[in-house]
Parts: C-alpha cells; structure tokens; sequence
C-alpha cells in the first residue's frame, strides 16, 4: 500500500527517543481522563528483537533512530544494511532482482553508527521570541483551544544510554508521541502496525516557524497538502475536531 508522505524534520530527535517509556503511558492515561483517546503504536524492534513503542515516523512505526536509519537507507535509496542485508526487491522488480548486490552490507556498522550517533546528537532550534507579548498571547490560546492536550508542550527525559548528556532534560517538542485518530478527511487508509488507516502520531512542532527559512517551503501534515499553519490547523479531524472548532472561533 502506498501513501505520500513529507519529509519531517530530523532535529531533537535524539531527545525524543529519551523520553521514557513510562512517560509516554502516563501521557496516554491521562489523555483518556480527557475524553481523548492518544495511544502507543506497538511496532517490531528488528535491533533487540521485542516489541517496542514506536516513537518515529508519521505513524510511529520506529522504535529507535537506529533502526529508523537501517529502514531509511533499504527503504529510500536501496542500501542494505547489518540489520537489514537483503536488497527489497519484490517479485515486481525483475530488474532489481537481476541486480547483482554486494554480499557485504552498503551501510557499514562504523558508518551506521556513526551516522546514528550524529542523528541523536543533533539538537532542535531554541525557541525564539519568548518574551515577546504576542508570543506570550498566542500560548495562552494555544491551550485554550486545547491543542496543548496532545502537542503536548513541556517534556523531560529519563536516563539515556547512548547519549548521557540527553537525559534528565526538560524539553519543549509539543508532541506526546501518540497515535490519534484525525477523521476521514487526513485518512491515507493505510494501516501501520497498531496504527489504523487515519491514526497519526501528533507531529512535534519545535522549529516549525523555521520551515520557510530551511526548506523554502511551508508545505504542511503527512502528505504537504497544507499550504500553510492556517490550513494545517483547519485540516484537523476526529480527535481534533473540537480543537479546530475552538479555533475557527477565534477572532481574526
């Protein structure tokens, strides 16, 4: 099954995958005391071989930068990897399988570590314009039309092996890396481990004001049909549908 997809963004990354498990649980319980309904996406952990909470993609279908990586470089440019040394190459493909493919992986453990190293280390953009009144104001609706319960602002991570100077910080990514069901009209219908064919992981929003400066672009939600902030809120469905109510009430 196919589905367009944006490219997210792929700073703070490693901070994320340092928020505890725990954590992302009790998100998810006090979410339901809210009438809302945010949950895990249980997907497979290739690397440790368990299941695991998924914490990356647009439906949290990754457990770990590690393994995002190893899938990323098989599934978008054909790299194989320790993790994963078969080329994808399905029935379909004939000239992908008349290929002849390195028996050795593409991706070497020394690259992919290092690759995964500089991926975790790679910090998000501080937020600007903090004292500023209108700033300020703008937070204040941002939780009065409860977008605050699942772009969750304030997080803090636990202990974190593989980067220590990651762990015990308090970050501001505004997700709670849940899955939520967004309605029919941002529904691709393709399901992803536990997600179903409208669920999404609530984006996190740290840095967005940047996108124009970065990517010439401020094309917005899974698949860039947003033009803008203004659309990517009204786009909002399901779960989101009170909140984007709320908001198309505001004055202009």
């Amino acid at each position: 099954m196919m589905s367009l997809r944006n490219t997210q963004a792929i700073f703070g990354l490693g901070y994320l995958e340092a928020v505890s498990e725990a954590d992302i649980l009790a998100l998810a319980a006090l979410q339901k005391a809210q009438g809302l309904n945010g949950r895990p996406n249980y997907v497979r952990d290739d690397i440790n071989d368990k299941t695991a909470i998924g914490r990356f993609g647009w439906k949290a279908n990754q457990p770990s930068l590690q393994q995002q990586i190893a899938g990323a470089f098989l599934g978008d440019i054909g790299a194989s990897s320790p993790l994963y040394p078969e080329q994808n190459c399905p029935p379909v493909q004939k000239e992908c399988q008349q290929q002849r493919h390195h028996t050795k992986p593409d991706l070497r453990p020394e690259m992919w570590e290092a690759i995964t190293f500089w991926a975790t280390a790679l910090n998000a953009p501080a937020q600007r314009n903090r004292d500023d009144a209108a700033v300020q104001r703008g937070e204040k609706l941002f939780a009065t039309v409860k977008c605050a319960q699942c772009h969750v602002p304030e997080l803090k991570t636990g202990s974190f092996e593989r980067l220590p100077q990651l762990a015990n910080q308090t970050i501001r990514p505004y997700t709670d890396l849940l899955l939520h069901d967004m309605g029919p009209e941002l529904a691709d219908g393709r399901p992803d481990y536990q997600a179903g064919g409208s669920d999404w992981r609530t984006a996190p929003l740290w840095g967005i004001g940047l996108s124009k400066q970065v990517n010439g672009s401020t094309s917005f939600l899974h698949d860039g049909r947003a033009r803008n902030l203004l659309e990517a809120i009204v786009w909002h469905g399901g779960e989101a549908q009170a909140s984007r109510d709320l908001f198309a009430k505001l004055s202009r």
